[in-house]
């Protein structure tokens, strides 16, 4: 079947018409014998690659594990039909490359599993493994993944009571160079300041959260050349996340609440920098799938401009992971909106059209 297309593409602004053929997008007017089979699903609005959930969890939630295909797609859905069509998965317990050729599911880049310490991460979602071992673990899951690792950068250390890093530099430089080696990206689970420095140093490509982010980190940030995806949504937990620790840790519960307290101005600042503030949601963990317009309104509620969230939620954090926006020969991956996203937030909540994978889903 071929599809028909037309309104305002972004980022270029132009209303024109494009064709799917094939799962892909084409700006060249096809043969008539082609255009009498085409059906138009848009006409009019303005046109965007979907957005990107970048910091996923498909196959985990609050109930649990889920090794079967529904539940995975049923999670995949809600993002989908909230306009996330590319998601990074940044780590899960469970199997879910099941679910990556489904045609009417998100595109989904996988980072394998969390590689995490004994004892210093959450129970049975990650591999422990101790520190004699991180390195070939690490090359494990940069095999298992679709170019991407997920290693736990700090915890809790119940010892001294707060945040504390995890791995020691030289492991940590030894690690991610041979990631790199083997083609594959490095991010680490970070809340905390101190863990910061030794992971720039190390040659980290990402951080997820960035709520260390104070102005010496951000420094090095800028020199390290890091991406950032903050997680907005999840960070507005870190008060019951203090207030489950108050009893037991009462240290890391103030910290937990200084980080939140500093979260926005700290992500702004970032962004101002020169930093890419990526959106993801870290949904499946305490979280549901579906959020991404809930990561935006969020971005742009800490003092991002409305335009520049749509941009890196969209086609530069689809260029940031590899993948086309909407170009010439690039995947049929599109929503459509009455309005334009950059200037009328609310118009995220009701979507014209979605198709994703060159086929229309909604």
């Amino acid at each position: 079947m071929v599809l028909h297309v037309r309104g305002v593409f972004l980022p270029d602004e132009a209303e024109r018409d494009a064709w799917i053929l094939d799962g892909h997008l084409t700006f060249e007017r096809p043969a008539a014998s082609v255009l009498a089979d085409a059906t138009t699903v848009a006409d009019g609005g303005w046109i965007i690659p979907g957005f990107v959930d970048a910091h996923s969890h498909v196959g985990f939630s609050p109930q649990g594990h889920h090794q079967d295909k529904e539940s995975q797609s049923a999670q995949m859905r809600l993002d989908r039909d909230a306009g996330a069509l590319l998601l990074r998965d940044a780590g899960s317990p469970v199997d879910n490359r099941q679910v990556q050729d489904e045609p009417d599911l998100p595109r989904l880049i996988r980072a394998g599993r969390h590689i995490a310490y004994p004892k210093r991460y959450i129970r049975d979602l990650g591999v422990e493994v101790p520190a004699e071992d991180f390195v070939a673990e690490v090359e494990t899951q940069a095999r298992a993944g679709d170019g991407w690792v997920k290693i736990v950068g700090d915890w809790i250390d119940r010892d001294l009571g707060d945040l504390a890093p995890i791995w020691p530099d030289d492991l940590l430089k030894a690690a991610i160079a041979r990631a790199h080696e083997l083609g594959a990206r490095v991010t680490a689970h970070v809340f905390g300041e101190d863990a910061l420095p030794g992971l720039f140093a190390a040659g980290i490509d990402c951080i997820e959260h960035g709520t260390g982010l104070d102005d010496e980190n951000l420094r090095l940030a800028l020199d390290a050349g890091i991406a950032v995806v903050p997680t907005l949504v999840n960070i507005d937990n870190f008060p019951t996340f203090a207030r489950d620790g108050d009893a037991k840790f009462p240290r890391y519960a103030a910290h937990m609440r200084s980080l939140y307290g500093t979260s926005r101005d700290r992500i702004r600042a970032a962004w101002e920098a020169g930093l890419p503030v990526y959106t993801g949601t870290d949904s499946g963990g305490g979280l549901p799938h579906g959020l991404i317009r809930d990561e935006i309104r969020a971005l742009y509620g800490a003092g991002i401009p409305l335009a520049e969230v749509i941009a890196l939620a969209s086609w530069k954090g689809r260029e940031w992971l590899g993948l086309s926006g909407l170009v010439e020969g690039g995947y049929a991956d599109l929503v459509v909106y009455a309005e334009d996203p950059r200037v009328v937030h609310a118009t995220l909540y009701a979507p014209k059209r979605i198709v994703v994978k060159g086929n229309v889903v909604a």
